[in-house]
């Protein structure tokens, strides 16, 4: 009588990947000008007191993932007293977190260029946390979201890197980074603002696009942002990182 796994018990789940969370909070903001002009972009209020980086903590708190590096820049400090204020946490246990982390200047005397460089400056933060999965989140959208559900579609597609996507008209699709996907999901082709957006295969009159929002496996989490530090580009997961994955690696849109 097999239990179905080698090794696990009869019954047994398979265990949940160890996911950390990198928050992406050092954006300039200048599209909120004049909102902007003396807070960071995240901890704009949005119909109350609460920024949008507080819908994307939630998010993941509520996700049983509170493992949380907010990651930031530019005016952060209204962002910083805002965290302080709102996301204290006890100390008491050690994967229950939400801590703010300015350019650490480990790989050279700069400061974030990129999302892909704020993350290749951390690197020792995975390592110390021994992370398995790591999301790469932005700060700035007002959405809701199971992060669980996305982790596992991620573990059962056997990603390198999994996107999280949703479909727009084809006409607004020009605003984003815009997803070309086969039968199975799996990201054949990305556009950054493309001006004629890849409709989907079912629907000409919709495209897939990114949310910036991705959970990509450690491995390939840690070569890619090191491989891309070697060249000239923009050091950005949406510009540089992730279309080299899609060519080179299993990336899927969830």
């Amino acid at each position: 009588m097999g239990s179905g796994r080698a090794g696990a018990p009869l019954g047994a789940m398979p265990r949940r990947a160890r996911l950390l969370a990198m928050i992406m909070a050092g954006g300039r903001g200048e599209g909120l000008q004049p909102l902007t002009r003396e807070r960071s972009k995240s901890a704009v209020p949005f119909g109350g007191p609460d920024g949008p980086i507080d819908f994307v903590l939630s998010n993941f708190v509520n996700s049983d993932m509170p493992s949380l590096y907010v990651l930031v820049q530019y005016k952060a400090q209204s962002l910083i007293e805002h965290l302080r204020l709102a996301w204290r946490t006890s100390g008491m246990l050690p994967d229950f977190f939400v801590t703010i982390v300015p350019p650490q200047m480990r790989v050279g005397a700069a400061w974030y260029r990129g999302t892909a460089d704020a993350v290749l400056q951390n690197l020792n933060l995975i390592d110390d946390f021994s992370a398995d999965v790591v999301a790469v989140f932005g700060s700035d959208h007002v959405y809701r979201m199971d992060v669980n559900q996305m982790l596992v579609f991620h573990q059962e597609a056997g990603a390198d890197a999994t996107i999280a996507a949703r479909p727009v008209p084809i006409e607004d699709a020009t605003q984003f980074g815009v997803l070309g996907v086969d039968s199975t999901g799996r990201v054949v082709r990305f556009d950054e603002k493309p001006a004629k957006p890849t409709p989907l295969p079912d629907d000409p009159r919709r495209a897939l696009v990114s949310m910036g929002n991705y959970v990509i496996s450690r491995q390939p989490l840690v070569d890619a942002p090191v491989a891309d530090a070697r060249r000239p580009t923009e050091h950005d997961f949406g510009r540089s990182i992730i279309p080299e994955m899609v060519a080179a690696g299993r990336v899927y849109a969830y």
